[in-house]
């Protein structure tokens, strides 16, 4: 088993405590198979609240899929928290048997408070890797910007 952590990057302007919201955050990856290296098409989601056993009783896992190339039995899950501004941060970290996260793309469900004022925005989208509102208690703009992420082996 290996653990690989999603870092996420952004520049915040009068922002903190970037977050996916809600246990069911759904965090799209492409996968790669660590046994024959078949890197799929489509996005994947994995939630990792989902509870999924493995074969031979070894415990559970947020997803277990077959390689469609290989045929192999793979599995990914479990979580960790973090928060920060223009510098790389582990968001999340997750334990994978025969599977390597290549690619993340953020979409629905991160929240984020006002800096000074600590209005919550629920219900951020960073699919275009930018967002940007208006905070009414601090009389100011707000947002995220050039949101970047890599993935580190922890």
């Amino acid at each position: 088993m290996v653990k690989i952590g999603l870092q996420f990057k952004a520049t915040l302007e009068n922002v903190t405590n970037v977050r996916p919201e809600g246990d069911d955050f759904r965090w799209f990856l492409k996968l790669k198979c660590a046994n024959c290296g078949e890197i799929p098409e489509k996005w994947q989601y994995i939630n990792l609240m989902d509870s999924v056993p493995l074969k031979g009783g070894r415990g559970s896992a947020s997803m277990v899929q077959k390689c469609k190339l290989c045929a192999r039995d793979n599995s990914i899950g479990k979580q960790t928290e973090a928060e920060d501004s223009e510098r790389f941060k582990t968001m999340v970290q997750f334990e994978c048997r025969g599977l390597e996260p290549v690619d993340f793309q953020p979409q629905a469900g991160f929240a984020a408070e006002g800096a000074e004022s600590g209005t919550k925005f629920p219900e951020i989208t960073l699919l275009e890797k930018d967002w940007t509102d208006y905070d009414e208690k601090a009389s100011e703009s707000v947002g995220i910007y050039e949101v970047t992420h890599q993935f580190i082996k922890c």
